[in-house]
């Protein structure tokens, strides 16, 4: 689950900006937060994968994800998606009666997301809504007030149009299936740094290693160990970007205890060597400060 606050405390909303070619790989990987997530395309064709299920967004099209919903975003080209995020009790305090009657049963329903597309006149108007929301993050005079009321206006289309009891209808995951994966994810993230193996993490929740890799080919397409690795890989990026440290010394804090495997395995994935990564990113970053405020 994402660590990052998006927002702050007294004000839990997010918006982002987000243009898939400055990401590694042109992707947002795979993730959750306990937030509310709209995204639209303005520019490009995007997939998402949301649980075990991939959807293809094409521009002019929006997508929300519920809550804690395990997502990913990548376009093999292009792919400019303005998106907010926000907690659900940002739209009525949780104690309230508007939140126990209009957002928990959403929370607590079989929704998992909700594609918006433009031939549909109730999703036009929250895809119109969406992009006020967007407008108004400029206007720093009323921009919270004016999105807070635009979401609410925004909830009360989905909340009237969407239908939470029948299954046949909406998007669902399977939802026992996905939380394995979670808790697969979320020990691989806390351990990454550690020598750590197939029957360890199996074991962790209290599955099989069949069952683990059965899960990881369903919802995301690779094996524990390759997620394993991909994520030390990540966490090596990220330290050769945003710190100074010796390539020796990241490669040890990201989990690989022999740096010439991890400068093989570093230049396959990246097609880069560390040291020629790190050199490219601050390139990158010395020409345009503003690219190090993607999320």
């Amino acid at each position: 689950m994402e660590i990052k606050q998006h927002g702050s405390s007294d004000y839990p909303f997010q918006y982002y900006y987000d243009n898939l070619e400055l990401f590694d790989f042109h992707c947002i990987e795979w993730h959750w937060h306990r937030e509310f997530e709209f995204l639209y395309v303005e520019s490009g064709q995007v997939t998402c994968g949301i649980g075990e299920k991939q959807i293809i967004l094409s521009e002019g099209e929006a997508i929300f994800i519920n809550s804690k919903i395990l997502h990913r975003f990548y376009a093999s080209s292009g792919g400019i998606i303005p998106n907010f995020v926000c907690m659900p009790e940002f739209i009525a305090p949780e104690n309230s009666l508007i939140y126990k009657k209009y957002i928990l049963p959403i929370i607590s329903s079989n929704i998992y997301f909700q594609r918006f597309q433009p031939d549909e006149l109730w999703q036009t108007k929250i895809i119109q809504t969406m992009i006020k929301i967007m407008e108004i993050q400029r206007n720093e005079k009323i921009k919270e007030l004016a999105t807070l009321a635009l979401l609410q206006d925004l909830w009360l289309t989905f909340y009237e149009n969407v239908k939470l009891s029948d299954k046949g209808d909406v998007q669902t995951v399977d939802e026992v299936a996905q939380k394995r994966v979670q808790l697969i994810m979320q020990y691989i993230h806390e351990n990454y740094n550690r020598n750590l193996s197939l029957d360890e993490i199996a074991s962790h929740i209290g599955i099989s290693k069949s069952t683990a890799l059965n899960l990881f080919h369903r919802f995301l397409h690779t094996t524990p160990v390759n997620y394993l690795i991909g994520y030390r890989l990540q966490a090596a990026s990220w330290l050769l970007k945003n710190t100074n440290k010796k390539v020796k010394t990241i490669a040890y804090e990201s989990g690989f205890h022999n740096v010439d495997y991890f400068c093989r395995l570093f230049k396959k994935r990246y097609h880069l060597t560390p040291s020629e990564y790190r050199c490219t990113c601050l390139k990158v970053l010395s020409a345009d400060p503003s690219l190090q405020t993607c999320k």
